[in-house]
């Protein structure tokens, strides 16, 4: 049953748009008395620092009071529902991290983050291949993050259909020692320390925390430990060294896995299939380490070059049942990955003009590597000798074959991957008149996969693994136009136009339809974006912005069929994006705020193509090739899905309202939200299923005091308030029908934070 109206939300934005537009008008007269100061100063769009409200593009960003205040700060899903077009749904699965969708770019995506860009002070998460985790942003260290949508991303080189940016604040101009707790709802934790400081030439900000909880699913109890520093040193007038530092820490975090419908009906808290049986967990680790040097050589020439340089490892225990494992052509139930990475960035930047006409002007080049020492192990061991556990007696704990699940047993996969990209690329603006201004770019992208197979064998059990290796390049050149039209000092117009392009990550490459090695029949998709929009100050003390896009994309990579933790994409031919996003953000003397953040999005393919059928009474895998397969024993078959059908894991419309009230004297602050998403389907076609449409509120509220020195606050924080049940996540397409992460009922989180200056 859909909670709330969404035509009764069309008519009232409508009618908040005719009276915006009447009010603009009343306030034209005088317009220069208003003082553009809530739109943000932003980099992420031009690699300049702008303001948000001059850039042709739709661009916000979340300061760190939206990120900090009465939040955990364990996740970017807590402050990121106020973005129009951004949807980052906690997953409540501390095994994989969230997933970001930027306008349906990133749906697909079974873990981690695909189809958007991450960095972190100009620092690339997203490896090479395109795939990007959260897990280390600093939310405590935090000044802002940008969320960049629409054309102009794609100047950010692959998987850029978006690109969400943070940013982490300067040392205080004072010595400052500070800490927090914070305690909620199933035994959740986190503690945080962090010193900051400034002296001659040199500031410097660290924090450490920690967070743990137990999880309001069997299953999916967490640790996570991060360490994270910026250094800057002012090395002379004109030169400026920053040294940012990460490390992250997740040993043993559970994985409860999906629910399938009637799981989720009979105990939304249960683990998934097998979850326990197998042990399902990952442990991870993540150092690194970058460093940004700008040398400015005259007032309008500065070179900024940027290094860095990390590894990541990571441990995975599946619950892929005992007998498939032991296919020689499966990578076995645990999957290890040892990674190395690093790159480098030089640009220059340019200001000047031309028949009195400023511009902008900036030129650079980026080399990016990553390197995967990839392993699979078995998750279970066994008495047999290998190769001869057949038949029956299967089961894990079974006497006969002395089977034990959960732990690591012989190895089944050994590659070394690797990934990189060399791109070139050049962007600008010129104010073609005191009203007009013209933006663009170019980027040309070369990305190299190449894969080194050490794992050759040939066995009597089920035929051979025969060498893998191979290698695949791809090379695209994106360009980008935008221009915006000051209609008067409070209201500009907008549009542009742009390409991009999304390679298969390693992840999707890693197995054909048949036979063995990488499916490097795989293809990017590429996609062409357009955007209008307004951007405007009603009266002075609201702030609204609206976008309308369209995307036409080639290639859609999606899932065509999976088996015993085999998972093989494909490409479709075409599929299209269309929406509108509407935001309004008002502030008033009195202390009052409000809010209101509107997305529709029709995403559809626009073209037929074949994909499995879920199973269904006992099937097991999936062999859409075969014609006669679809009646044999334990097989589903394929079937034809039709342009025009949804794709799986986006919202049709996403909505969010916040009301704030702060009472300077007391130190008192508050706030009700509410977030209203509707249903997503979770697969291909409607008759799979849904995850139902949802609203759900929440409150915040707390005191600050300021004593001398010290400054010291507490908050409290009650989500899903009026304790709803609802999906908060779906893993897209999970042919066993495992597609639900349901989000937990009510919630509560009491903080306390200190802080002192020296």
């Amino acid at each position: 049953m859909q909670i709330f109206c969404f035509n009764r939300i069309n008519s009232l934005l409508a009618l908040a748009g005719f009276f915006g537009v009447s009010t603009t008008v009343l306030a034209e007269a005088n317009e220069d008395s208003v003082a553009i100061t809530m739109a943000p100063i932003v980099v992420t769009g031009t690699r300049v620092e702008q303001n948000s409200f001059d850039l042709p593009m739709s661009i916000d960003a979340t300061d760190a009071a939206i990120i900090q205040d009465g939040q955990l700060k364990v996740n970017l899903s807590e402050s990121s529902s106020r973005v129009p077009g951004v949807v980052i749904n906690n997953r409540n699965n501390p095994a994989q991290d969230l997933a970001i969708q930027i306008r349906g770019f990133g749906a697909r995506s079974a873990f981690g983050v695909r189809g958007v860009r991450l960095y972190a002070d100009g620092i690339p998460m997203t490896m090479p291949d395109g795939q990007g985790q959260t897990g280390t942003f600093n939310l405590d260290t935090a000044s802002r993050v940008e969320y960049l949508r629409g054309p102009f991303s794609s100047l950010y080189g692959n998987s850029s259909g978006g690109v969400v940016q943070i940013f982490t604040k300067d040392g205080d101009a004072d010595p400052t020692v500070s800490g927090a707790m914070t305690f909620g709802s199933n035994n959740t934790q986190r503690y945080s320390l962090g010193i900051s400081g400034r002296g001659e030439g040199f500031d410097a900000v660290v924090n450490a925390n920690t967070y743990s909880s137990d999880g309001f699913r069997d299953q999916s109890d967490t640790r996570r430990d991060t360490l994270h520093g910026k250094f800057n040193f002012q090395l002379g007038n004109d030169t400026k060294l920053t040294v940012v530092a990460t490390a992250l820490d997740q040993p043993d975090n559970k994985d409860p896995q999906g629910l399938d419908a009637a799981q989720l009906k009979a105990n939304r808290k249960q683990a998934g299939t097998n979850s326990e049986l197998f042990n399902t967990r990952v442990s991870r680790s993540h150092e690194q380490i970058g460093a940004t040097l700008e040398q400015k050589f005259t007032a309008d020439d500065t070179v900024r070059l940027m290094a860095y340089y990390g590894q990541r490892d990571n441990e995975q225990y599946q619950s892929i049942a005992v007998g498939a494992q032991r296919n020689d052509l499966q990578g076995g139930g645990v999957a290890t990955i040892d990674r190395t990475f690093g790159g480098a960035d030089l640009r220059w930047t340019h200001n000047g003009s031309i028949v009195e006409r400023p511009f902008t002007v900036t030129a650079g080049m980026n080399y990016d590597r990553m390197i995967d020492d990839r392993k699979g192990y078995e998750n279970f061991t066994s008495n047999k000798a290998f190769g001869s556990l057949l038949g029956a007696n299967l089961d894990c704990g079974n006497a006969i074959n002395a089977i034990v699940c959960g732990v690591k047993g012989n190895l089944r996969r050994d590659e070394t991957n690797t990934a990189k990209n060399f791109d070139q690329y050049i962007q600008g603006s010129i104010d073609l008149s005191h009203r007009f201004t013209f933006s663009g770019g170019l980027r040309h992208s070369k990305v190299r996969f190449s894969n080194n197979d050490n794992f050759i064998v040939n066995t009597a059990y089920n035929g051979s693994n025969p060498d893998d290796s191979g290698s695949v390049s791809f090379s695209e050149t994106t360009p980008v136009l935008g221009a915006i039209f000051k209609v008067t000092d409070t209201i500009n117009l907008y549009a542009n136009a742009g390409e991009s392009f999304e390679t298969p990550t390693f992840v999707e490459m890693g197995y054909k339809v048949t036979g063995s090695g990488l499916n490097l029949d795989l293809k990017p998709a590429k996609s062409r974006q357009f955007e209008a929009g307004i951007k405007a100050f009603l009266g002075d003390n609201t702030l609204m912005n609206a976008a309308v896009f369209s995307i036409d994309t080639d290639d859609e990579i999606v899932v065509q069929q999976q088996a015993a933790g085999r998972t093989v994409y494909q490409n479709v031919k075409s599929s299209e994006r269309k929406g509108f996003e509407l935001s309004f953000d008002s502030k008033f003397d009195t202390g009052l705020g409000t809010y209101l953040a509107y997305s529709y999005l029709d995403a559809a393919f626009s073209s037929n193509f074949l994909a499995c059928r879920p199973f269904s009474g006992g099937q097991t895998a999936c062999n859409i090739n075969a014609a006669a397969a679809a009646g044999t024993p334990g097989n589903s078959g394929g079937e034809v899905i039709k342009s025009g059908a949804d794709i799986p894991g986006t919202f049709k419309q996403t909505l969010y309202g916040e009301v704030s009230w702060k009472y300077a004297p007391i130190g008192f602050s508050t706030a009700i939200e509410a977030r209203v998403n509707s249903k997503t389907y979770v697969a291909f076609k409607p008759e799979y299923g849904n995850a139902a449409g949802y609203t759900v509120a929440a409150f915040r509220g707390g005191f600050t005091q300021n004593l001398e020195k010290w400054k010291f606050n507490e908050f409290v924080r009650i989500d899903n308030l009026f304790d709803k049940d609802y999906v908060g996540s779906v893993r897209v397409g999970d042919l066993n029908g495992r597609y639900y992460e349901p989000a937990p009922g009510r919630t509560w989180l009491l903080g306390f934070n200190t802080s002192y200056k020296f």
